[in-house]
């Protein structure tokens, strides 16, 4: 009855259309009065919920996205692919290019709405002109971008370390996700190679060399930052705190001394903007926390073990239906409420039958990330949607193979 009256709560507050933050928050306060926990209690959780220090890696990573998303870096990354690709004279070469623009982005923004909205910029407007359907030219852009969701330094993937209360490593997560990323990424390509030939779409386009040469250079700062972030982290120079603050000051510095692309009048909105979006992420993790206090008090964990025990005892029986249960979730909410609210429910039951936290953290994270592309709190699907001038109803038509790709990736990552 206890966990009843905690989930129905917080359905209700969901239904009557409150934000995420203020139905967990108040949902937990019912909870707690419903077992008689003393308010004070909760509101102490609210605030260690922040208090920890990895959360610095949150605000870091995002200014340092938003710096490099807006300052010119993406489309000189694009140009750094068209080279790449160019050479090779493939057929369907510019999509190509945005996917492999965007592999590189993912690795720097750590965002799949950063990328969509850098890269979709840039790239479905050129794929439009030389004769691309405005729809698939979405469609490989959007999807492309779900990489930044496990790929580090993902913005998610921290997420879902503080959630497990330190159990999982950032940096563990950071380093299971590269392989997976680049399995997506590839397996991504492979289905525009299968349109490109199918649809006769146009030859990439060699680029002349002196061009090249430039365009080389250019791209080489944003390179830079990738070699940055993800050697130190990998190879241990940094922690993933202190490789997001040298992201930001790079990124800053080649922006800003650089590129020159950015006037130093629009910094301060730009600020303001990543202020937004930390605080709303915060406040998600303050209640989110309050709200698992409440169910493992309730002993939530341990009776969600003893149902799906009852169930089956095959750990990959479990799997499938953890997997068909997040994929549903992640058309319902968005991917970091969920990762807050699902994860202290979940990793105990995955625990006991000796699933790796890290690797279901993999899987829970791709599989939440394709409700980035549904709707109806598709995020990413509706950037895309704006920036390509194309409808929803008509990407949801085109999109079920890119599906397929991003399924088939992640039932080689579940086995």
């Amino acid at each position: 009855m206890d966990i009843a009256v905690l989930l129905l709560s917080m359905c209700f507050f969901f239904a009557i259309g409150m934000p995420i933050a203020y139905a967990l928050a108040l949902s937990s306060l019912v909870g707690a009065l419903w077992i008689d926990l003393p308010v004070g209690a909760v509101m102490q959780q609210f605030a260690s919920g922040v208090g920890k220090v990895s959360m610095l890696t949150i605000p870091f990573f995002v200014l340092a996205g938003a710096i490099m998303a807006e300052g010119g870096m993406a489309r000189r990354l694009v140009d750094f692919a068209a080279v790449v690709v160019g050479f090779t004279r493939i057929r369907g070469g510019l999509s190509q290019v945005n996917i492999l623009a965007t592999t590189i982005m993912s690795g720097i923004s750590g965002s799949s709405v950063a990328d969509t909205s850098a890269i979709g910029s840039v790239m479905i407007p050129q794929m439009a002109a030389k004769g691309y359907p405005r729809v698939f030219a979405t469609n490989v852009t959007i999807s492309a971008s779900l990489q930044a969701i496990i790929v580090p330094p993902s913005h998610n993937s921290v997420i879902y370390s503080l959630a497990t209360g330190g159990v999982v490593s950032i940096t563990s997560l950071f380093l299971a996700g590269v392989l997976p990323g680049l399995l997506l990424g590839f397996s991504l390509m492979v289905l525009c190679l299968f349109y490109a030939y199918r649809d006769k779409h146009p030859k990439g386009e060699p680029v002349p060399i002196r061009q090249a040469i430039k365009m080389l250079g250019d791209a080489v700062w944003g390179i830079v930052t990738l070699v940055i972030v993800l050697g130190g982290i990998l190879t241990g120079v940094f922690t993933p705190i202190e490789a997001g603050a040298v992201a930001c000051v790079w990124a800053f510095f080649v922006t800003m001394f650089i590129y020159r692309d950015y006037k130093w009048s629009e910094l301060p909105l730009l600020v303001y903007k990543t202020l937004q979006t930390v605080a709303m992420v915060l406040t998600l993790v303050a209640t989110a926390s309050c709200f698992g206090y409440v169910a493992a008090l309730m002993q939530m964990p341990a009776k969600m073990t003893e149902f799906f025990v009852a169930i089956s005892s095959n750990k990959y029986v479990l799997l499938m239906w953890l997997n068909i249960m997040l994929l549903i979730l992640g058309t319902a909410l968005d991917l970091a409420p969920l990762l807050l609210i699902c994860t202290p429910i979940l990793l105990p039951v995955v625990k006991s039958f000796g699933i790796d936290p890290v690797h279901f953290g993999i899987v829970m994270l791709l599989n939440l990330g394709i409700g980035l592309l549904t709707p109806p709190v598709g995020t990413t699907l509706f950037v895309g949607c704006a920036i390509g001038k194309v409808s929803v109803d008509e990407v949801m038509r085109g999109i079920w193979p890119f599906y397929y790709v991003r399924g088939n990736g992640f039932w080689q990552l579940t086995t």
